[in-house]
């Protein structure tokens, strides 16, 4: 059974918002049943009923999406220098890593059969009539 930490991981990089002191369970999900009515059920109940096959997979997920994540803040030690000798910084290397670590979350979204939560979205390009 995944941990109480690895579970609010599996919700952060899904792109939902923290649970806080709201109970949610299979029969109430009062934080976002306005909003997004069972997805947090759903998420949950998928959470608290994993074999021990699929928890392996979320676990793999989420040592890629940990170490994925802290390289991107600490992709901000090469900003202030541009080349140095034979080695040439990636001035992309923050969104290139972003987008990475975004993907990653995108594919863990899918292995759990939700949407892309709110923080994270559904990717691409939209557009609007004004």
């Amino acid at each position: 059974m995944l941990t109480d930490a690895q579970k609010v991981d599996v919700r952060r990089y899904a792109g939902y918002s923290l649970v806080g002191d709201t109970v949610v369970d299979d029969y109430r999900d009062l934080a976002w049943g306005w909003v997004a009515p069972a997805l947090w059920q759903t998420l949950n109940h998928r959470l608290e009923h994993l074999s021990a096959a699929e928890e392996a997979v979320i676990v793999t997920y989420l040592t890629t999406l940990n170490q994925l994540e802290a390289a991107i803040p600490a992709s901000g030690d090469n900003l202030d220098t541009a080349q140095a000798a034979v080695w040439t910084h990636n001035p992309k290397e923050v969104r290139d890593r972003s987008a990475l670590f975004d993907q990653w979350r995108r594919r863990l979204c899918g292995f759990l059969g939700i949407e892309p939560g709110p923080a994270l979205g559904q990717g691409g390009l939209s557009i609007g009539r004004g």
